[in-house]
């Protein structure tokens, strides 16, 4: 394999990667989106994966760069070789003169060392230990000389097993088992035995100890103290709830089926990011999960209760829903569960649903919708007020509902779906595709060619045996 081919990196990360652009492919991508005509530039766009803002953020960039480079003051002028050469030389002394001492150091510690303990043959018993002693302080001091206890036994010739053999610390003796002191004041074995017996007696067993202890009392008994017989109990395991707790029942999954516009509405509020740290601006949005049409929405400075009964009063009335046709789902909300919000709906012969607790996938429509919102090419970090964040919504909702064509309903754009004008469409398409069919017969090698047709049915939790 040549040198120049590249290969590939065995990787797979499990979480895909944020593309990386270098300085050097931008000015490539831009230097050919410039020369290319308006049809040579969407197929450059689209062969490398890139939204015309990026070209625009980029060709901010490159201008920017230019007028700096431009306004850079000149830089310092090169050093003077000699100069250069000298600082080496200066360094490599430095340098050698810190090796230099740190041999003298292990020389002169060397020397009395083994001047002081003598050979080996030569010590006797009751010397040992003082020539472990000097070995140690020997290898105390060259430690921070060489920068390790190793260079140390190296130098002093003492194995370094041996040296951390001798110093090894012993555990901690076993601490003692404290011994409970009796205690004077507390009941006897057979008194504790009666004090059992009674509790578990015909008479008292269903009763709580603080029960049988005021009832002992009102018939003139004392036998001890109620934490004293809970003590007792606890010493045999006897402790424990006996009354039945309180059980929830689980919620029931929301099981909603539409099959036309106007049946089933999902709504939900998202956050906007603010001109600061902490600062939102509250999107409040209606859809119809049959066309996907954002049939209401609204955007504020807070949350409130009070401004979500006033957008969902508005849509329902520019949408003209009737009684008892329209089923509204929500998450569970402060606003989405409120009163204001029930009494409305109630009042306006609305069904309203909720999604389980902690059950993300019960409102999957809102959810998608604020995905689509947030993941445009245009869509800012932050927004520096309310209007601005008004301003986007409006172009947004514009283009979701006109012109966004939504994989959901085969790809035509909410708006034809919901006022009925999703037939004209499909069969403008079909007799485009029959067109296709009659001048290359050849390339449709399955069946006819057809439009992508709406779904009967839209659900959410749809049933299994559906």
């Amino acid at each position: 394999m040549s040198s120049s081919n590249q290969v590939p990196d065995p990787e797979v990360p499990a979480k895909a990667r944020s593309r990386a652009y270098s300085a050097a492919y931008k000015a490539r991508i831009l230097e050919e989106y410039d020369g290319l005509d308006k049809a040579g530039k969407g197929a450059l766009l689209r062969r490398e994966g890139l939204y015309t803002s990026l070209i625009s953020a980029w060709r901010q960039q490159r201008d920017q760069a230019a007028l700096a480079a431009l306004a850079k003051p000149a830089g310092r002028p090169p050093a003077d070789p000699v100069e250069r050469e000298n600082g080496k030389l200066r360094r490599d002394v430095e340098r050698l003169q810190a090796e230099l001492d740190k041999a003298r150091k292990v020389i002169e510690v060397q020397g009395k060392a083994l001047r002081a303990v003598g050979s080996a043959r030569d010590r006797q018993p009751e010397q040992r230990e003082r020539a472990h002693a000097m070995i140690d302080d020997a290898i105390a001091q060259l430690t921070p000389v060489l920068g390790s206890t190793r260079a140390a036994c190296r130098a002093t010739g003492r194995p370094q097993a041996n040296h951390y053999r001798r110093h090894r610390q012993s555990p901690p003796p076993p601490r003692p088992v404290r011994q409970r002191r009796p205690q004077p004041r507390a009941l006897s074995a057979a008194e504790r035995d009666t004090v059992r017996a009674l509790l578990n007696s015909e008479q008292f067993v269903d009763k709580a100890p603080a029960t049988v202890y005021h009832e002992l009392l009102d018939e003139g008994v004392y036998l001890a103290s109620v934490s004293t017989m809970y003590r007792v109990l606890r010493a045999h395991g006897e402790v424990r709830e006996r009354r039945r707790q309180a059980t929830h029942p689980a919620r029931v999954k929301p099981e909603l089926v539409a099959t036309a516009p106007n049946q089933v509405y999902s709504w939900d509020i998202t956050k906007l990011l603010g001109p600061a740290k902490w600062t939102y601006f509250y999107l409040y949005v209606i859809i119809d999960i049959y066309s996907r049409y954002v049939v209401g929405w609204l955007i504020a400075e807070r949350e409130s209760a009070l401004l979500a009964e006033k957008l969902l009063a508005d849509t329902i009335v520019k949408q003209r829903i009737d009684r008892d046709t329209l089923t509204i789902h929500a998450d569970n909300g402060s606003s989405m569960a409120s009163k204001p919000v029930a009494f409305l709906l109630a009042d306006l012969g609305v069904t309203k649903t909720h999604s389980r607790p902690h059950t993300s996938n019960d409102n999957p429509y809102s959810e998608a919708q604020f995905r689509t919102l947030k993941y445009r090419p245009d869509f800012p970090d932050r927004f520096g007020c309310v209007e601005d964040a008004r301003a986007f919504c409006q172009r947004f909702f514009r283009w979701y509902n006109t012109q966004h064509r939504h994989s959901g309903i085969a790809y035509h754009t909410p708006q034809n779906v919901h006022h009925g004008q999703y037939e004209a469409v499909r069969s403008d398409r079909a007799d485009v595709l029959a067109a296709a069919y009659t001048r290359n017969p050849q390339r449709f090698v399955r069946k006819h060619p057809e439009p992508a047709a709406l779904r009967p049915a839209v659900w959410i939790n749809k049933p299994p045996d559906q």
